[in-house]
């Protein structure tokens, strides 16, 4: 297999073998991941300049009101993450571990099945991570073109918060993978993603919606990432931070548990 060399039982960090095999696969196709990055891209510039012309500023939970490019850039970019982590740990997770049979040869090796989790849920940050430091270059560069996106200096915590998004999804979405059968069974996961990135506080207040509705949007993993970013974006930090924080780790560190399992059920069974 490609990427996969003879380990030795002395190796400090097993994990990076598979981050190594994923490099060394996408080094000629390095387009194809990018390509997800450039859908939040375009959402930033046809809502946030284009529908934000018509909207005007929106106002936050503390009474500022900010231009509508501002209120929804930190949202793309937890979208941004969290895109980059779902796309690796779902199809391209299952071809490997069902088609391409990359797991079975791996655990012939030294590693064990928790390192195999680990090393994807790592090659997942990374991509998660990449479309984050894209989206960071384009809030800076349309700073320094007098469009600034940011309000605070503590934006730059942003991205180590968008890695904790990738972190947080990274596990949860290679754990729901495990228990997918087929091709078709990924439609069920976008009937989930898909209404979350639309109503996660992405693109509007969430106090719009009816106070129990209000409720149920707290307690999604996207609008907790989309709050832990757009508190750093804005300045406007507050104890419900410590919650996201908790929140987004406990779900990436349940997610790789429960697929370190399920892999052991899968291939050694």
């Amino acid at each position: 297999m490609v990427g996969i060399r003879r380990l030795g039982t002395t190796v400090a960090f097993r994990p990076r073998h598979v981050v190594e095999r994923n490099l060394l696969v996408y080094r000629h196709t390095f387009m194809v991941i990018l390509s997800g990055f450039f859908e939040p891209l375009f959402y930033l510039f046809s809502m946030g300049y284009g529908v934000g012309s018509l909207i005007g500023n929106v106002q936050l939970s503390d009474g500022r009101s900010v231009p509508y490019a501002v209120f929804i850039a930190p949202a793309l970019l937890a979208s941004s993450a969290m895109n980059g982590a779902i796309y690796e740990t779902s199809n391209n997770f299952f071809f490997k571990l069902k088609y391409a049979k990359l797991y079975d040869t791996i655990i012939t090796t030294p590693m064990s099945l928790l390192d195999v989790a680990r090393g994807e849920i790592l090659w997942a940050m990374m991509r998660g991570g990449l479309y984050a430091v894209g989206f960071v270059v384009v809030i800076v560069v349309l700073g320094a073109l007098g469009q600034p996106l940011v309000l605070s200096p503590l934006a730059l915590l942003g991205f180590p918060a968008a890695l904790v998004v990738c972190y947080a999804f990274a596990g949860a979405g290679m754990a729901a993978t495990t228990f997918v059968r087929k091709w078709r069974d990924f439609d069920y996961m976008q009937l989930v993603l898909m209404p979350m990135f639309l109503f996660s506080g992405t693109f509007y207040p969430i106090d719009a919606y009816p106070p129990l509705l209000q409720a149920f949007v707290q307690c999604t993993p996207l609008y907790r990432g989309v709050h832990l970013i757009r508190a750093f974006t804005t300045g406007m930090l507050d104890p419900a931070m410590a919650i996201d924080l908790v929140y987004l780790l406990l779900m990436g560190t349940v997610g790789l548990a429960i697929t370190s399992r399920r892999l052991g059920r899968l291939l050694l069974s």
